[in-house]
């Protein structure tokens, strides 16, 4: 029996040089544990046993909350998962980085802890899964299709959600209307083990501006089944801005090499931040947390101190929602993004916003980002890099180094990525600022955002 100890993850306990990783778990909480894996540096575990609760715990608000696989931190009051997060990022960039930090920027909260997200997917299975509870029950289970999420680990599992807390409820009565609705009319549930049945997935995007998007994805090209699903969703929720479907039988169900039908209004959604607008498709990226991505943002043109003469590159930009953001702050933006159908977004969301001072370039950014392209569109002063979560490639990296710009703004998603990138600049840059911002509640996940300029 031992206490857990919070060091880098309120869900890890050190053991004898190696972690146990176990989930419900909470600082402060003492316990039996029973070890069920053993890896090279780490253990898997499970609680067998509480003997004390954590101070910091709360009552998990989901009555999923420990099955669908989701929210994991709901047990941790939100004022300690901040804490967490805050000290896990600055952990990773002294740790791994070896980077000396300034007095950092205390981490910006969410506005809203729950129904936060602006876009849902959901799976549809015809062999959902069945609580410990059922099992032991022993009673002859007849209704078991589900719509909602994969157990972890377990491709061909979906558990039944009832009500999900992460997007507004709109979500909620849109995703059981229309489980009801073809469980009542016999439209088949797709069935992950034999690549059987109509319905899919089921994606719903909405906006702060209250529009909403849902996209049907069907394995069967039923048109019957089809069209009377849609038509009930025409008819019950005229609201609807969006409506699509995908026919997909392929392997696997991503829908970007799929062509996406408009059934019913326009094929997009739009987003609107400080007089901007932005369309959204139903392949567009967009911050999934559209409050905090507005924070997000309002932090990077804070601590870049723009210029009405400063050229900057933004990298990795996606659909350019920062360079679009930043655009009336500076002489010029350039984008680069390796997926040309995010900067086919971003060209159009430049025009319908009538912004001529952003130009935006499709390519590897390794290979783009060279003196060629430097001396066509000009040397900045500025960068701002939001690269994935494996961070910058070495070269990429090493170009920055070459161009030299008096200020990098480098965000991102994993501090334990951006502290290794960061110790390759740290001969040249030192760290002004960095602050935290958290994107996603409940889930360990964390931004940063670190500001460097040059020695």
């Amino acid at each position: 029996m031992k206490e857990l100890d919070q060091r880098e993850n309120p869900l890890e306990l050190l053991m004898m040089e190696k972690t146990i990783i176990i989930e419900g778990g909470a600082p402060g909480d003492i316990v039996n544990i029973l070890t069920t894996k053993q890896r090279k540096s780490y253990y898997q575990g499970k609680i067998t046993e509480f003997h004390k609760y954590s101070d910091i715990r709360t009552q998990p608000k989901c009555e999923h909350f420990g099955v669908c696989g989701g929210c994991k931190w709901q047990h941790i009051t939100y004022n300690e998962q901040l804490k967490f997060k805050e000290e896990e990022v600055k952990n990773n960039l002294v740790r791994i980085g070896n980077l000396k930090l300034p007095k950092i920027t205390p981490i910006k909260g969410a506005i809203n802890s729950y129904f936060y997200r602006n876009k849902m997917e959901y799976s549809f299975s015809d062999s959902r899964w069945l609580s410990l509870k059922e099992i032991k029950s022993k009673k002859i289970i007849k209704e078991k299709n589900a719509l909602g999420f994969h157990i972890p680990g377990m491709w061909n599992k979906v558990v039944d959600i009832n009500k999900c807390w992460l997007q507004e409820d709109i979500t909620n009565t849109l995703r059981n209307s229309i489980k009801n609705f073809s469980i009542n009319n016999n439209i088949p549930f797709f069935n992950h083990s034999n690549q059987t049945g109509d319905l899919r997935t089921l994606m719903i995007r909405t906006t702060s501006t209250k529009e909403v998007m849902v996209l049907l994805q069907f394995y069967s090209d039923n048109k019957k089944n089809r069209e009377l699903l849609l038509d009930f969703l025409i008819e019950q929720f005229p609201n609807i801005n969006s409506l699509l479907f995908v026919v997909n039988n392929k392997a696997n169900d991503t829908i970007y090499d799929q062509e996406v039908k408009t059934y019913y209004g326009n094929s997009f959604i739009t987003e609107k931040m400080e007089g901007l607008e932005f369309k959204i498709n139903a392949k567009s990226f967009y911050q999934t947390n559209s409050d905090q991505a507005y924070e997000l943002y309002k932090i990077i043109r804070e601590v870049s101190d723009l210029k009405k003469t400063d050229i900057v590159y933004d990298l990795y930009t996606g659909t350019g929602t920062i360079a679009l953001f930043i655009s009336k702050s500076v002489k010029k933006v350039v984008g680069i993004e390796a997926v040309p159908d995010a900067i086919v977004a971003a060209k159009e969301n430049a025009t319908n916003n009538k912004i001529l001072n952003t130009d935006f370039h499709t390519g590897d950014m390794k290979f783009v980002l060279n003196d060629e392209f430097i001396r066509l569109n000009g040397k900045p002063n500025v960068i701002i890099t939001d690269p994935p979560r494996d961070g910058m490639h070495k070269k990429v990296i090493q170009q920055i180094i070459n161009i030299s710009p008096k200020k990098i703004i480098y965000v991102s998603c994993n501090s334990a990525t951006q502290a290794r990138d960061l110790e390759l600049l740290k001969d040249k840059y030192d760290i002004i600022n960095s602050q935290a911002v958290d994107m996603f509640p409940q889930t360990h996940h964390v931004e940063n955002v670190v500001l460097l300029k040059k020695k």
